[in-house]
């Protein structure tokens, strides 16, 4: 096993390759079956935890190769624009809905974190540690240390919420008799960030142009917001 961790930490390429083989294991499993809950994202984070677990190889040595998939996060994150723009009619017409769904949406998200806390008696860092739940990882980390708290445990939570989102978004619509598009669209993007965006863009284009503008104003609103809900507990 020791021959193994230090195959990895001299590997360029180790954390990439496993990553993209865990996530192409978990495409597979997902077409196969039709079961939602077999998740790509969250079958690929199992698939690399029992590799490092059994080769007893550890998660700075992954990551010093795994890293440089985070490098396109970012023209990812701004390629979500060209969906919203093919759709900018639809926005401009459904601006006040779009607007008011937005706001709600990241009120009931920090104001569920507030009751959460108060039920279960969370400390104040504890506390602020969960507030940006709903917003993308880059701005959530940054209002965790701001307000704080513990940020890598913002960030394993941000993670953990956009999962269940991408699990869940369609059991969820379906569930409440959700069928609008942009309705569709707002709700997962508000609730789970960009891993909850990937399912509303294979619902639809529509669905998919409203998450990215959920994940955008979302973001600003809780930027915005979680001062004063800080302020509350």
């Amino acid at each position: 096993m020791g021959n193994v961790s230090d195959i990895v930490a001299l590997s360029a390429t180790f954390g990439v390759v496993i990553s993209i083989i865990g996530y192409g294991l978990g495409v597979l499993i997902r077409n196969k079956t039709g079961i939602g809950i077999f998740n790509p994202l969250l079958i690929s984070i199992i698939f690399v935890m029992v590799i490092l677990s059994v080769f007893h190889i550890g998660y700075r040595d992954y990551n010093s190769s795994a890293k440089y998939l985070s490098y396109l996060l970012t023209p990812a994150t701004v390629s979500l624009a060209v969906p919203l723009y093919l759709h900018i009619g639809r926005l401009r017409r459904n601006w006040v809905g779009i607007a008011v769904g937005l706001i709600s949406g990241s009120i009931t998200s920090m104001g569920s974190v507030l009751v959460m806390s108060v039920l279960f008696g969370l400390s104040h860092k504890q506390y602020v540690t969960l507030l940006p739940k709903s917003i993308t990882t880059a701005i959530g980390m940054g209002i965790s240390d701001e307000l704080g708290g513990l940020v890598t445990i913002s960030v394993a939570v941000i993670i953990i919420t956009g999962i269940l989102g991408n699990v869940l978004a369609v059991t969820i619509c379906r569930l409440f008799r959700i069928t609008d598009p942009v309705a569709k669209g707002l709700a997962i993007g508000a609730a789970a960030h960009a891993i909850g965006t990937s399912k509303a863009m294979e619902m639809g284009d529509i669905e998919g142009a409203m998450a990215s503008l959920a994940i955008v104003v979302n973001g600003l609103i809780t930027v915005i917001g979680a001062s004063f809900f800080a302020m509350l507990y």
